[in-house]
């Protein structure tokens, strides 16, 4: 062990070279990089800044049917992000209602060779292809909306959360499965009463990780037609509405920062370790000295 590790540096230095003259070779002419920043900060004064926050205003067309006082509820920003907050959810629970089976079947320590490889075959398959070609795919299958974006991300969500289940499940302690198998329990006798109580920590949490990664990724299958925020950024993306794109992209930015905060939090509870100190919400936002200061 303590070979290895005097090694690390060296073989991290080796693989550094590498992947330079890796870089180096598909890269050709540096120069073409001399004038990007100088072209970015154009770009940036000329046509993002100032953003055009028009977007969180009520919109004109279609009436907006929102009863609520507040008139952001009615803006194609707050529209497009609960939309895309709803398919984000949608897509969170059907595809770990989904995957979960398929997990326990992939899962070497429950399953025989060819049915756990089947099953892998099948998660491989949902998550060879990134979420925007599935995007693509069901939008030409069933048109633009919503209902397209949600058949997306479930797919992708299945691929993506059941193989991060059936690695938990692999890695859970094999004595309360020997109990199992000692007392005659089926494979769904088993999977019900063992694996899924041993391992309801860490698929809980997993599942509200696939919320948060599907949230931010949720905002790039809209840009395709699957509905959502990204469809506004689509829109305007064809006009050449780049201060408006901006704007869009900066409540994006807060709401998954919002997102990822509450993810943190809730995620603490469900932490296999018993013993340490549930985090409090000053803790989520502030950084860890100033929390501790009595």
């Amino acid at each position: 062990m303590q070979a290895i590790r005097s090694r690390a540096p060296i073989f991290l230095a080796l693989l550094l070279v590498l992947c330079f003259i890796i870089l180096d070779q598909m890269v050709g002419d540096w120069g073409r990089a001399t004038g990007g920043f100088s072209n970015l900060v154009l770009f940036f004064n000329e046509s993002l800044w100032p953003p055009d926050w028009s977007v969180i205003e009520p919109r004109s067309y279609p009436p907006c049917e929102s009863n609520n006082l507040l008139e952001v509820t009615c803006s194609p920003a707050w529209i497009g992000m609960i939309e895309t907050i709803r398919i984000a959810l949608v897509s969170t629970v059907f595809g770990m209602v989904i995957s979960l089976p398929i997990a326990i079947l992939a899962a070497r320590n429950i399953s025989s060779g060819w049915l756990s490889y089947g099953a892998r075959l099948v998660l491989a398959a949902s998550r060879s292809l990134p979420s925007l070609i599935w995007a693509i795919f069901f939008v030409i299958l069933v048109g633009f909306g919503p209902f397209a974006g949600v058949l997306a991300m479930t797919i992708y969500t299945v691929g993506y959360l059941g193989k991060l289940q059936y690695e938990t499940i692999e890695g859970m302690d094999g004595t309360p499965l020997e109990a199992a198998n000692s007392m005659g329990l089926s494979r769904i006798e088993s999977s019900l009463g063992v694996v899924i109580p041993e391992s309801a920590n860490s698929l809980i949490s997993q599942a509200i990780f696939m919320f948060e990664y599907n949230v931010r990724h949720g905002t790039v299958i809209g840009i395709v037609g699957a509905g959502g925020i990204g469809y506004e950024i689509k829109n305007n993306l064809a006009f050449l509405q780049y201060d408006r794109v901006f704007a869009y992209l900066l409540i994006i930015f807060v709401v998954v920062i919002l997102i990822d905060m509450i993810s943190i939090f809730a995620r603490s509870f469900f932490t296999e370790e018993s013993d340490v100190e549930r985090p409090t919400w000053a803790g989520v936002f502030l950084p860890v000295g100033l929390t501790q200061v009595k």
